[in-house]
């Protein structure tokens, strides 16, 4: 309750309430934080709870989702919040500033956020030097020598669509030896275009081209139809894909407070609350739909432990946070993780 009661209204205060400002703050402050900082957080979230999945070993199954460190500035901090894994990103090929601002919008009552970033990133070499010299970092992700690193990858804006293979493939060739996994991220609403690589020959293209001695997952949209998904797992199948994210944000408005409802008019992708369900019932068509050969992460909506048990019911092996951490902090992540199998 301190983070929602004290923590919470300080930093949506920051920034006259902008919130792309509060969360480039929050992050630098995560990022030089001390040691012993990160230590005494580690005694009060650390839970141990692990999986194996798709051949990595977690120590507990909750995730940072993609988005909330884009350049992977503040990695330390994660596994001492909770974390048992986390995913950097995404970043693309090119630097790009990503689209105008504003461009982060927080629906309170909803307990919902829009964003258009746009893939707003450093760019993948500059990722690359990052976790390559980061000396201090890279220790404190090897406390737990089972904390995996996940990095999210998406096109460059000036990459043309018919030439998204080469963008994607030139990432990945410049991380690989960085990340413990790779998401395929064609699923985001703010990169025209993006969500056509969903399509059966574009994943297949793409599949073929980067999976290989890494884990590669594919993360989808949440307003695929289920024939659309179904089509896509055909291909994750038969390409080797080791799992798929379910899911990313999405461009509908259903379920939002009255109060939000001016403010959910911004362009962008919803996630938080109104995603819950959607979110939950692609992760079951998945695990349904493949009879449980393809491991889920299941991401969207996660705002409560309740909400998780439901998540891993339905068939996800692990889960991530993005807007549930924002609202509910650490303590979230931290009941989440000590869940265990089968509890409901």
């Amino acid at each position: 309750m301190l983070f929602e009661r004290v923590v919470r209204p300080a930093l949506f205060r920051i920034g006259s309430g902008d919130a792309e400002t509060a969360h480039e703050w929050t992050l630098t402050r995560l990022a030089g934080l001390p040691p012993a900082a990160w230590r005494l957080l580690a005694s009060r979230y650390t839970v141990r709870n692990p999986r194996t999945v798709f051949g990595l070993e977690f120590p507990n199954p909750v995730g940072l989702a993609a988005g909330v460190d884009k350049n992977g500035v503040a990695l330390a901090a994660w596994p001492a919040l909770g974390f048992g894994f986390v995913e950097v990103g995404t970043v693309t090929a090119h630097a790009q500033p990503g689209n105008p601002k504003p461009r982060l919008f927080r629906l309170r009552d909803s307990e919902a956020i829009v964003n258009r970033m746009g893939f707003n990133n450093e760019g993948a070499a500059a990722l690359a030097r990052r976790l390559e010299r980061s000396v201090v970092t890279r220790k404190a992700l090897t406390t737990d020598r089972s904390f995996p690193l996940g990095i999210s990858l998406g096109k460059s804006k000036v990459t043309p669509l018919e030439e998204a293979v080469e963008d994607y493939l030139a990432s990945y060739t410049l991380l690989r030896d960085h990340g413990d996994y790779f998401a395929v991220n064609v699923s985001s609403p703010n990169t025209p275009g993006l969500r056509s690589l969903q399509d059966r020959d574009s994943i297949d293209a793409l599949l073929s081209a980067l999976v290989g001695e890494k884990p590669i997952l594919v993360k989808i949209a949440p307003d695929l139809t289920e024939a659309a998904i179904a089509e896509l797992l055909e291909v994750c199948l038969a390409r080797g894909a080791a799992g798929v994210i379910a899911t990313n944000t999405t461009l509908a408005r259903d379920g939002l407070a009255g109060a939000d409802r001016v403010a959910g008019e911004e362009a962008g992708g919803l996630s938080g609350a109104p995603l819950t369900g959607r979110a939950r019932d692609v992760v079951r068509f998945v695990h349904d739909e493949t009879g449980g050969r393809l491991p889920v992460i299941g991401v969207g909506g996660l705002m409560s432990p309740d909400d998780a048990a439901r998540m891993f019911d339905a068939g996800a092996s692990l889960v991530q946070v993005y807007t549930g951490f924002i609202y509910h902090g650490p303590a979230l992540v931290r009941r989440i993780a000590s869940l265990k199998k089968g509890q409901s």
